[in-house]
């Protein structure tokens, strides 16, 4: 594999043309050149103008044709009209880099952003921008953007959509005193998108966290993947705006957002402030032991200003042990109020201070402590914070800081700036970060999920679902009567009592004679949703039914004036079920136009009106992830044993939410689903569902081009006889087989590791065991292939893809086990490999392999790869094999 990023030419420029440098102050072309040049930018530097000789002292030639010499990326100012020849021209000077830095007033012609894409595509020319405010790279002393801005060398990667606010992070950075390693504006990002600068900078190693501006996303699935990808390696936070001149978003396009990026293992703040202390805090190791929080301080108005934000943010506070009641009883005064938040009182020393601190932090149910202290006479703010930097080096129970006020308190702060220690001038801004890193955290888990849509959870279906969808599609049924939307749930798995449909009073009454009294019926039709008031419950006669039936007949007639009830459908009778204890629930699927399906759970009729109880979630959904989504809610309080009502069965709650999980993921075309559930302590009872349709949602995609996360392909799983009787077991890599992967790396030879990694490693680190292990199954695959040895599963090959920035190609990597080697399964692991790309629809695929790995060129050779000298030397050689005839 190669050893830097296809990108590096882009943000590792050793070589730099400013197209439409100018002479005149305030020319953009002038402030990027000018910044450059001021940086001490080592590179070679050419300007580019036909009116001008030089600019700033630099020689400048009419068009970058002329410059004779390697130039690895240009800079263009010029209006956007000129963009089209201006890409054709950097393709003929061998120039394969471009960034577009337009005015904001000239950008926005969606012709003539067509006609620049195209150009790019066309003369091979990689495009960032249009409307880049352009890219700062300090380890090369390089500031390429029009900001007044110097900015200052650090660990901090920037992606930012907006020029503006990628200019306004830089000042606030540069401020406060915090380096950056890349800064990339992406502009309107016609070519060059997240995906793509988020992959360098994760392969970046002076890249320790990464900070994300977005206003828009074109496509989830890209976008999803490379923010799972980039989370996977170092911590990633984000902040989103609107876009400017776009529709003002609601509500639920944030949370489908917000449950995206939660998924992604991403944390999301709501401000430029929060995204920096949440970026610090993070850097510095701050990682609370679990959720709950301790809040210990010197006056209770503070105290209350924490207080109030945890609960408006649903940070829980830590329920104090008695244990630790009876140690803080013992120092503090006699009327403390005994509970968290913790107050000293307003003579506090700082001997009670830490006495208190190192209470809380040996107390299990606290996560983290907030020390909150206001500068009252007796205190000593310094002595207060030295103590606390040595508290916080020897307890594994984080501590962050709210020092109030100004000239009393700020050598203190300064103290635990340098210490490394969070400190805040309000508890509300405190309280905000424990929120945002726990989230971090929290989604941490989210993103080691790879849940398959054909999981078993226990009520398994029919199996019967595709041939019922096809049936509707074949006749055009954009919304399925209630028997076909039940039918289409019951193929799932999801229990949905039987139902009978009539359509005359005879009918009626026989049919309430064979499912068996009592019977509850509504009226039931293709154009007139379930309504309360046309349904009859626990009727225990056939006469009842008669009347029921009657009224029901008369109710339609009136909603729809000179409508006929034979247009309306029938009535639907179905056995009247007890459940006193039932807790009333709604699940469903909305369609997002962005990130696709999402699925929402949450309390039921009255109350989800009332509150707006839902949450949303992402597919594919496991157990795991139904049972945080379940836990989202306010209805799940309710779930346990509630005002003399036992426990809901949760795990029949669970396998109905995996069953509408497995459905939106095998159904492209489903538009809306909305289930009414009824759970209690015997299972989750499906008593009414709506569902839509659109064809044209799946036609022509994919099996899942519709959802936003690919699912775990199970479908790839094999099992394989090889020589002496021995089977081994193929299937995609899981985050969980991190150990699996850590122990065959250790058995590996130190020639295999080289061939592989193409450098001397003595260990796997931790990051690249994530890498490897965590793949999105959409732009990268792994194939790990086990045995059982001695009782023990064991990894003993593995082979992966990797897209290439073409996006027609995938490059591969291989390793066998030393033992299994000349045993025909790297042959048998390639052959796989090439399967599953090939159904992907990739062109090509490549690989890069050390010149002196005979076996490998052998084996390559014999499977139909040519092999062709590399760009980058003898060392290596490039194989490549067409993938589709």
């Amino acid at each position: 594999m190669p050893n830097h990023h296809y990108l590096k030419p882009l943000l590792e420029p050793q070589s730099l043309a400013i197209i439409g440098a100018s002479d005149k102050p305030d020319a953009i072309g002038h402030v990027i050149l000018r910044n450059v040049i001021a940086g001490g930018y080592k590179g070679k530097v050419w300007a580019v103008n036909p009116r001008h000789s030089e600019v700033l002292g630099q020689p400048c030639v009419a068009s970058v044709e002329q410059i004779g010499a390697r130039v690895d990326l240009a800079i263009a100012t010029t209006p956007p009209r000129t963009m089209p020849l201006i890409i054709e021209q950097c393709a003929q000077a061998g120039i394969r880099h471009l960034v577009i830095v337009t005015s904001p007033a000239t950008v926005g012609q969606s012709a003539l952003d067509k006609r620049i894409a195209d150009a790019g595509r066309h003369w091979g020319v990689r495009l960032l921008g249009p409307k880049s405010l352009g890219i700062v790279r300090p380890r090369l002393a390089l500031n390429a953007t029009f900001t007044d801005t110097a900015p200052l060398s650090g660990d901090l990667g920037l992606v930012a959509q907006s020029g503006a606010m990628c200019a306004s992070v830089l000042d606030w950075a540069t401020l406060n005193r915090i380096g950056v390693s890349s800064v990339v504006s992406l502009g309107n990002a016609l070519d060059i998108d997240f995906g793509e600068i988020l992959d360098f900078m994760v392969h970046d190693e002076r890249t320790r966290y990464i900070l994300l501006h977005v206003e828009r996303v074109r496509d989830a699935r890209r976008f999803v993947s490379a923010l799972r990808s980039a989370a996977r390696s170092k911590p990633v936070i984000l902040f989103k705006s609107s876009e400017l001149g776009a529709p003002a978003a609601d509500a639920t396009a944030d949370a489908v957002f917000d449950a995206a990026v939660r998924r992604a293992g991403v944390v999301r703040v709501r401000g430029i402030n929060q995204l920096f202390h949440a970026a610090k805090a993070l850097a510095t190791g701050f990682k609370p032991r679990g959720g709950r929080l301790a809040v210990v301080s010197n006056g209770t108005g503070p105290a209350a200003m924490a207080v109030d934000k945890a609960r408006a943010l649903g940070v829980p506070l830590a329920a104090l042990s008695a244990a630790t009641i009876a140690t803080l009883n013992k120092f503090l005064p006699r009327d403390w109020n005994g509970a968290n938040p913790v107050d000293l009182g307003g003579d506090a020393t700082p001997e009670r201070y830490l006495q208190a601190i190192a209470a809380l932090r040996d107390d299990e149910s606290v996560g983290a402590v907030l020390v909150v202290l206001s500068p009252l006479a007796m205190v000593q703010p310094e002595r207060v914070a030295q103590g606390i930097v040595e508290l916080a080096g020897s307890t594994r129970v984080p501590v962050c800081c709210c020092f109030m006020g100004g000239a009393q308190v700020s050598a203190a702060r300064q103290r635990l700036v340098e210490a490394g220690v969070p400190v805040f001038g309000t508890p509300e801004t405190a309280v905000e970060l424990f929120s945002d890193i726990s989230g971090y955290y929290d989604n941490q888990n989210l993103l080691l999920q790879a849940p398959s849509p054909d999981q078993d959870y226990e009520r398994a279906g029919s199996g019967n679902a595709r041939v019922l969808a096809d049936q509707l599609l074949a006749e055009q049924r954009r919304v399925p009567s209630a028997l076909e939307t039940r039918a289409l749930l019951r193929s799932f798995g999801i229990e949905v009592p039987p139902v009978a449909i009539a359509r005359s009073t005879s009918e009626a009454i026989f049919m309430a004679e064979q499912l068996g009294l009592p019977v509850d019926i509504r009226l039931e039709g293709q154009d007139l949703a379930a309504d309360a008031a046309l349904a009859r419950v626990n009727l225990s006669s056939l006469e009842s039914v008669r009347l029921a039936y009657q009224d029901l007949v008369e109710a339609a007639r009136a909603s729809q004036p000179g409508g006929h009830f034979g247009h309306l459908g029938g009535v639907a009778l179905e056995r009247h079920r007890e459940q006193p204890h039932a807790r009333k629930l709604s699940i469903g699927v909305l369609r997002d136009p962005v990130f696709g399906p999402v699925i929402a759970f949450g309390a039921g009729g009255d109350p989800m009106d009332l509150y707006q109880d839902r949450a949303l979630a992402l597919p594919p959904l496991n157990r795991f992830l139904a049972q945080r989504l379940i836990e989202s809610t306010r209805v799940a309080r309710t779930l346990d044993a509630f005002r003399q009502r036992p426990p809901v069965n949760r795990q029949a709650l669970e396998n109905t939410l995996l069953a509408v999980s497995n459905l939106a993921c095998e159904l492209p075309w489903l538009r809306e689903l909305s289930i009414d559930l009824l759970a209690d302590e015997d299972g989750a009872t499906a008593v009414g569902a709506r569902l839509a349709m659109d064809p044209a949602l799946g036609a022509g995609k994919a099996r899942y081009a519709h959802l936003a996360i690919h699912p775990y392909p199970s479908e790839l799983t094999q099992e394989w006889p090889m020589r002496e009787g021995r089977r081994v077991t193929v299937r995609a890599i899981k985050p969980e087989d991190a150990a699996l992967m850590r122990d065959f790396f250790q058995r590996m030879s130190p020639e295999s590791r080289y061939y592989r990694f193409m450098e001397r490693l003595e260990e796997m680190p931790p990051a690249l065991v994530a890498r490897f292990t965590q793949v999105d199954y959409d732009r990268e695959m792994a194939l790990v292939a086990l045995t059982e040895e001695g009782g023990e599963t064991q990894q003993i090959g593995a082979a992966r893809y990797t897209l290439t920035a073409d996006g027609e190609s995938v490059e591969f990597a291989l390793v066998i086990d030393d033992r299994w080697q000349r045993s025909g399964l790297g042959r048998r692991l390639m052959g796989a490999l090439m399967d599953c790309a090939r159904d992907r629809s990739y062109r090509y695929m490549v690989g890069d392999v050390l010149a002196d790995n005979e076996k490998m060129l052998r084996l390559m050779a014999s499977l139909g790869f040519s092999v062709l000298p590399h760009p980058d030397g003898p060392d290596l050689k490039r194989v490549l094999k067409p993938l589709q005839e």
